[in-house]
This record gives C-alpha cells, sequence and structure tokens, in this order.
C-alpha cells in the first residue's frame, strides 16, 4: 500500500512531520545558496562575520566594580572562501558593475566608455595680474574619466549579500549582509595542494539577522500548496 510507512496518504505524513519539526529546525552548508549583487556564485565554500562594538566601562571612587557601560561605535566584517577553477569567481561576477577610474591607470581593455567630465578652469599668475583682455590668465585642465571593469576586488563597488536556507523538512530562513565592500584578498598554490581557494576580508554596513520566512506544510502533485508563515 502507497503512501506513508503508518499507512497515512503522503500530504498527511508529511503534516504530521511538519508539526513536530516546524519548531525546531537547522541547517547545513549543503542547504544554503548565497547570492552577491543578486548573483549566486557556485564556487562559494564558507562565509563568516564578526559584529564588534565599542564599549568602555564607568567607574567612579568607593567602587572597585564598573557602575555602568558607555556604547561607542560597531564595525561588522567577515570573510569568504572561494575555490578557484580557471577564474577569481567573485571578480568575474562583479565584471558588469563599473567603476568610475582614471584613463591611463587602466590595463587594456578594462575601459567600457568615456564620460563626460567638464573642464576645470584655473587661474594662474598672481591674484590680481590681468593678460591683455583685461581678465585673469586662464588655463583649462580636462579630467579624463572612463566607465571601467574592475581590475582587483578592492575596486568593486558595495554590494548585498543574501543568504538563503531551506531544509528538507520544508523549513525556509533568509539573513543579509549590506553594503559589503571588499577590503582584502589573496590565494596560494603549492606542490602538496590538491585545489586552489581564494580568500576575501570585507566590511559591511549593517547585518539583518535570520528569520523565518514560512513553512511548507503540504506538497499536491509536486507543488506546494500553502506555505505557513
Amino acid at each position: 500500500m502507497g503512501g506513508s510507512p503508518q499507512g497515512l496518504p503522503a500530504s498527511d505524513a508529511l503534516n504530521s512531520v511538519s508539526t513536530f519539526t516546524k519548531t525546531y529546525n537547522s541547517f547545513s552548508g549543503v542547504d544554503m545558496v548565497c547570492t552577491f549583487g543578486r548573483k549566486v556564485i557556485g564556487e562559494l565554500q564558507g562565509i563568516s562575520y564578526t559584529i564588534q562594538r565599542e564599549k568602555a566601562p564607568i567607574y567612579t571612587m568607593g567602587s572597585a566594580d564598573p557602575r555602568s557601560f558607555s556604547r561607542g561605535k560597531r564595525g561588522i566584517a567577515g570573510s569568504v572562501v572561494f575555490h578557484v577553477f580557471d577564474r577569481s569567481a567573485l571578480l568575474e561576477v562583479m565584471r558588469d558593475r563599473p567603476f568610475i577610474a582614471n584613463k591611463y591607470d587602466l590595463p587594456a581593455g578594462y575601459a567600457i566608455a568615456d564620460i563626460s567630465v567638464p573642464t576645470v578652469e584655473v587661474g594662474s599668475g598672481l591674484l590680481g595680474t590681468l593678460d591683455g583682455s583685461g581678465n585673469p590668465s586662464i588655463s583649462r585642465i580636462t579630467i579624463d574619466k572612463v566607465l571601467a571593469k574592475p581590475t582587483y576586488l578592492d575596486q568593486v563597488l558595495p554590494f548585498d549579500i543574501t543568504i538563503t536556507a531551506s531544509n528538507e523538512y520544508g523549513a525556509f530562513a533568509k539573513m543579509q549582509i549590506h553594503g559589503v565592500e571588499i577590503l582584502n584578498s589573496g590565494s596560494g598554490m603549492s606542490i602538496d595542494d590538491i585545489t586552489t581557494d581564494e580568500a576575501c576580508t570585507f566590511v559591511s554596513t549593517r547585518i539583518t539577522p535570520w528569520n523565518s520566512q514560512g513553512f511548507i506544510r503540504s506538497r499536491t502533485g509536486g507543488k506546494t500548496s500553502s506555505i505557513e508563515v
């Protein structure tokens, strides 16, 4: 007889499982998908972050213990690790997010398009010195800027990282790291390494902690029939 081991229809069996599992759920790395600026990078191996805030004790006479603590600035930092196949994974994905660069500082092939920058007029000579026309002598300076593809990861403009998780029990959750700026990137190779990794460190402006996105209660014909939030 088909259905669950107890002889129940498959949908009823899933509902009975949901009753006992929807409250206590956990996710592993195989349940999670990370998007960087709305793009999934399959080479990602790990991501970590730390939230730190300055707090200083306040002491007064008559007690060795602090009376209170003052609160200061908060900092958010972390790291990501990518497996290297034949290219830098994050840099390749972010190549379509151009930044403004100096025209003559770029390698060949990285400039996308010229941009219009107003010409800067600078007065020369001492203040009050006039040329033959009765005006201060003027020199014109043109600032050459172009839209360019990032050459290094530290040139990538800020982006968001969204981590979504879904396990076999039907639980969904999501967290976000906002305003990510890449600080450092590095890699290494040796005769003893079987694979090659690339690690990056970052800072960010804020984090949206893990929160539930719902729970699948039953399925009909392979389609989700209802989601409980």
